[in-house]
């Protein structure tokens, strides 16, 4: 019995291990990404000058750049790539709550019908003009998305609050929203202002600025904190509500929390960027390929892949058909889908 019990604790001593290693790999990979990333475009930077102008406006010295190509690293290119990554982690970490808290594998940030509320308050507001010229197209986003997560969390209430109901009432909300969207945009918009909705709801990052990257980023610190602090309860939930709840684990209040988590940081993320899909989808399942199924581990890593995934993505996305730019949402789901396939045939065979 000893014998097992310390070859059990050998064994989680080298998880967390393997995990901490992973964790270090992808913070230097993050990194470099983001500085590779913004030298990649028309005008000719390279890494040492990035990491000179960073260095410049955080007033660790002075930079040996122009203003024009200080003005592309900092104002441009940097603030565009660090909220690619926020995005990219704060999707993939909903994502992989989700998928845990509702035991369904096809869960994602926008389950929950976050998303199409997003789109309806961004459409309300370019079309239709609400908000009188004072809310910003972000501000209607953010407040279609908690309008939406609202009725989802009063329809799953009402008609019994069980991972089902939550789902489908999920479902509902975006169906309405989505219809919402439609009719606005076919009954009340121009050409131009359609087409400008349609990149906007495909998900873009061009006017990505230092004030959406410290919002999304802070958010995404306090939901990621308190998604960690509750890792391990998300592991009972992977064995049902019921027995979680014989570990001592007060489910519906648990659930009620992480839900609101991550629908609030899915609102914020959407506000500001659009929605991105299948990073949030396929992202958690190809962590879990490498560290496995403990969210201790699993989360970190889990934001850590969808970070860089989403910062090349973006970089592929501006340059693929330069000048013109793709959605990211476009670019992810033509990534996303055959990778998806990919780590779904993987797991099918180990198994």
């Amino acid at each position: 019995m000893s014998g097992a019990a310390g070859g059990g604790g050998a064994h989680r001593l080298r998880s967390a291990l393997r995990g901490g290693l992973l964790t270090l790999a992808g913070l230097a990979v993050l990194f470099l990404s983001v500085a590779v990333a913004v030298t990649i475009g028309p005008a000719d930077i390279s890494v040492p000058d990035v990491w000179s102008a960073v260095a410049a406006h955080l007033g660790w010295g002075e930079a040996e750049l122009t203003p024009i190509r200080d003005g592309i690293v900092w104002n441009l290119r940097m603030p565009r790539t660090v909220l690619a990554a926020v995005c990219g982690a704060g999707l993939a970490v909903c994502g992989a709550v989700l998928q845990s808290l509702l035991r369904n594998p096809l869960a994602d940030p926008f389950v929950l019908g976050v998303s199409s509320g997003a789109s309806t308050g961004a459409v309300a507001v370019v079309v239709l003009g609400v908000g009188g010229g004072v809310l910003t197209v972000s501000a209607g986003a953010f407040i279609g998305a908690v309008v939406s997560f609202a009725l989802v969390l009063l329809l799953s209430h009402t008609l019994g609050d069980t991972t089902d109901r939550v789902v489908l009432s999920g479902v509902a909300a975006m169906q309405l929203f989505s219809a919402l969207t439609s009719f606005v945009v076919l009954t009340a918009a121009d050409a131009e202002t359609t087409r400008g909705v349609l990149f906007w709801l495909l998900g873009s990052l061009s006017g990505a600025a230092w004030t959406d990257v410290w919002t999304c980023g802070a958010v995404l610190v306090v939901a990621l904190t308190v998604c960690l602090l509750h890792a391990r309860t998300l592991d009972a939930f992977a064995f049902g509500q019921d027995a979680a709840a014989t570990l001592g684990v007060h489910v519906g209040r648990v659930r009620v929390l992480l839900l609101c988590t991550t629908a609030l940081l899915t609102a914020a993320l959407v506000s500001s960027a659009g929605a991105i899909g299948f990073v949030g989808l396929a992202l958690p399942h190809a962590a879990r390929a490498v560290v496995g199924a403990g969210h201790p581990r699993l989360l970190p890593v889990t934001a850590l892949a969808g970070a860089v995934f989403l910062i090349w993505v973006d970089t592929l996305a501006r340059t693929l058909l330069d000048p013109q730019e793709v959605p990211v949402g476009v670019v992810t789901s033509l990534i996303g889908v055959p990778a998806f396939v990919a780590v779904l045939y993987r797991t099918r065979r180990s198994r």
